[in-house]
């Protein structure tokens, strides 16, 4: 039995949550991925996995030998990566994270330009709003806005963003420009979930020592940034956003941004990756390419927007 060929086919049926699934995904007949599975249950003399009509569990016996392959497998294919060159010549997929909002607008185009001097490196650009996991997703790098929990992500720092309160011309001038902060209670609100508000906006006070979180009135909930600048264009309300978001609308116009003195403290704009291993060419590559463009794109949108985007700060900041 090769224990590697199963090991990889024991954690792409875990992976894709299937028998079927993981042979779809490597390209091999559905009785293979089950007998080499029963094969590597054999060979240890455990059950690594309960099967049932809709879906497969990992027993505890699973669950920690699943740990250890992923460990192993990363091992073999760092070695082979370096035996073959990767880590000095830029070739593979480099797959890169970002939010929806800023990985089109300025993650992209930066990308499409990297790819025209480096034709031996495909790019898998997943512009998404939640979170997702460097490790268990296989991704290289991702772009965070937002405070980095303790972790062993190496993040470097980009610059730093915050909320915005904005609505369309036409809406205020039929419902009036707020000036206060408890002035928002009279306005239709569009909630924003991926920021995690809820029926409350977080605002600072004015002498900026705390944070004061304000109740609103959702008329609309939407769940990606987009679609909330582009109700907030609309005329349907207020929409609390972050500034780089809201800029291509506040610039042609078509929103206004208001409530200034109560923005909130900016919050950092990272780009990050996992552990602390020596970075494959692709990726050392791209972070050399990409890093100073994405701040200067920062600084840029910092000397044109009203307060809402800080400078950026040319440190790299490691979190352990």
């Amino acid at each position: 039995m090769d224990r590697l060929d199963a090991m990889n086919i024991l954690v792409a049926t875990i992976e894709t949550g299937s028998f079927s699934a993981a042979g779809r995904k490597l390209g091999i007949p559905l009785a293979t991925v089950s007998r080499k599975v029963a094969d590597l249950e054999s060979h240890l003399g455990a059950r690594l996995l309960l099967r049932s009509t809709r879906k497969l569990t990992l027993t505890d016996a699973g669950a920690t030998y699943i740990d250890g392959c992923k460990r192993i497998l990363e091992q073999v294919g760092e070695v082979e990566r370096t035996v073959s060159g990767e880590f000095s010549v830029p070739r593979g997929e480099l797959v890169i994270a970002a939010p929806g909002v800023f990985g089109h607008m300025y993650v992209l185009p930066i990308v499409s330009e990297y790819l025209s001097i480096y034709p031996e490196v495909n790019v898998r650009l997943l512009l998404t709003d939640r979170v997702p996991h460097l490790l268990e997703e296989h991704i290289d790098l991702a772009l965070r806005v937002g405070a980095l929990p303790d972790s062993s992500l190496l993040a470097t720092r980009l610059g730093t963003t915050c909320r915005v309160v904005c609505g369309s011309p036409a809406y205020f001038a039929a419902h009036g420009t707020p000036k206060s902060l408890a002035d928002l209670s009279g306005h239709a609100c569009i909630s924003f979930d991926a920021l995690a508000q809820g029926p409350a906006w977080k605002f600072a006070t004015t002498l900026r020592r705390t944070e004061k979180a304000v109740s609103v009135r959702p008329r609309l909930t939407v769940n990606t940034a987009e679609a909330a600048v582009e109700a907030a264009v609309a005329g349907v309300g207020l929409a609390h956003v972050l500034s780089y978001q809201a800029w291509p609308a506040y610039q042609a116009g078509q929103l206004k941004l208001v409530l200034r003195e109560f923005d909130p403290d900016p919050v950092p704009v990272s780009l990050v990756r996992a552990g602390q291993g020596p970075l494959a060419a692709k990726s050392r590559l791209f972070m050399d390419f990409a890093v100073p463009r994405l701040r200067k794109v920062l600084e840029k949108l910092t000397k044109k927007n009203p307060p809402g985007l800080a400078k950026a700060d040319s440190t790299a900041a490691a979190y352990a």
